[in-house]
């Protein structure tokens, strides 16, 4: 068993990722497992699987939950505070750059060239892990079905991604009861060991043991940690006034977000641009690009809407202060209770590791995320390959209309075969992939 990795090795690490994690949920997910699971070994693959299953349950970034719970795992309450905050402390102070460039001089192309280029190596990242993880959690047929279905139901049939979830878990469940052998359960104790720092054969650990009076004192404080700010900005200008509704707002928001940024930013949009009117919907599709093309959570979007509010409605402060404090008590209220649904939640978790119906259930759910991830892994080839695209296969009218990036394609590929064949890491595939898309600027001009 390798040894357990001190805070400061650890905080490195989730500092390097909060830099690199791009691609959204379905990059930042492929990434932590190739560093967690594969590279460092410091959580064992079942163990990753369980949490993330868990993480993708929850309403909020999942990417964001997931390092927090593998934090948490590491090294208890500040392991888990440290591992979040860097994930996201990154891309929120790279946004608020770039949201006040944009604000003041527009976009710069040279910036979005970069950005371009990390979308092939981004595709490979994401395409990699996929296979990766459906290699390991697909362990029979019906598992591929069910991973198949789910992939199906919401590239094509576009089911809410709760039903499709819930769904998985109650074939799981009944499934798992009448033939057990199709669905495959880890105990948590029986199964060999993968020499993982906390691998698949530990029990619960002691510091994830749960409690009434743990679960009374993280709700206490982060219930605290929540809404106190919030409260201070309505009183300091007003319940009526920008900063207090955007607040209330995305507090609102991170209760009832499931489904991962992609199913939420179509409703954070629309309140946004036509009830709120904190931007137009030309900005709103600029903040979209903004926070696609650079790293931490996607759901970083709402960082700049935040931003654009308080500078197109700034009251009796200047556009850049009202700007900076409606950023930051939107991340403020998107990610905290994150950090609460973790802290409550992952505790009781763990302990239903050992549950033969919950380890069955959660069976069926990682086919099904396998099924989702794979439907991200699509959707984002076919931004960053097949830009000008369009493919309509239900509806009143069918059109299929290609147009392949040739060059983005042969960059991905690349990056995918570095990667995969030859195990180069992420970060020189990255700054490769970057510098491509400089170059790539340099020449059309």
């Amino acid at each position: 068993m390798r040894p357990h990795p001190t805070f400061s090795e650890a905080l490195r690490f989730w500092l390097k990722l909060g830099f690199i994690s791009f691609g959204g949920p379905t990059g930042q997910i492929a990434i932590m497992h190739t560093e967690l699971v594969e590279r460092r070994r410091w959580i064992g693959e079942e163990r990753f699987l369980h949490a993330l299953n868990f993480c993708m349950l929850l309403p909020g970034p999942e990417a964001t939950q997931l390092a927090t719970y593998c934090g948490w795992l590491l090294h208890r309450t500040w392991g888990g505070i440290v591992a979040g905050a860097l994930f996201v402390l990154p891309s929120s102070l790279l946004l608020w750059g770039l949201s006040y460039v944009y604000v003041t001089y527009g976009q710069l192309p040279w910036i979005a060239a970069a950005f371009n280029g990390l979308k092939p190596a981004v595709t490979a990242i994401v395409v990699a892990a996929t296979l990766r993880i459906g290699r390991r959690a697909l362990k029979n047929r019906v598992l591929w079905g069910i991973a198949a279905s789910s992939f199906v139901a919401i590239f094509f049939l576009h089911f809410p991604f709760p039903a499709i979830i819930a769904t998985a878990a109650a074939v799981g469940f009944f499934g798992g009861r009448r033939w057990p052998a199709l669905f495959p359960a880890s105990t948590g104790h029986a199964v060999a060991s993968s020499g993982s720092v906390i691998d698949d054969s530990h029990g619960t650990i002691e510091h994830a043991r749960p409690s009434f009076a743990r679960a009374l004192r993280v709700t206490m404080t982060c219930l605290a940690l929540w809404w106190l700010p919030v409260i201070a900005i309505a009183g300091w200008q007003g319940g009526s006034g920008t900063l207090a509704k955007e607040a209330v707002f995305f507090s609102k928001a991170a209760m009832v977000t499931f489904g991962g940024a992609y199913a939420v930013l179509p409703y954070v949009g629309q309140q946004a641009v036509e009830h709120y009117h904190w931007l137009s919907a030309p900005q709103m599709l600029d903040g979209l690009g903004l926070a696609e093309t650079t790293p931490g959570p996607l759901i970083m979007v709402v960082q700049f809407v935040g931003f654009l509010g308080g500078w197109n409605q700034p009251g009796n402060l200047s556009p850049l202060v009202a700007a900076t404090l409606g950023a930051a008590i939107t991340t403020w209220t998107t990610f905290v209770p994150c950090f609460f649904w973790i802290f409550l939640g992952a505790p009781y978790i763990e302990q239903m590791r050992g549950n033969l119906n919950v380890s069955r259930t959660l069976t069926a759910v990682t086919a099904a995320v396998v099924g989702v991830i794979a439907n991200l892994a699509v959707w984002f080839a076919g931004h960053a390959l097949f830009p000008k695209s369009e493919i309509v296969l239900f509806g009143p009218t069918r059109s299929v209309e290609i147009h392949p990036d040739l060059v983005a394609i042969a960059v991905a590929t690349a990056a995918f075969v570095a990667m995969h064949r030859f195990k180069v890491g992420v970060i020189p595939v990255v700054i490769t992939c970057a510098g491509l898309g400089l170059l790539r600027f340099a020449v059309a001009l």
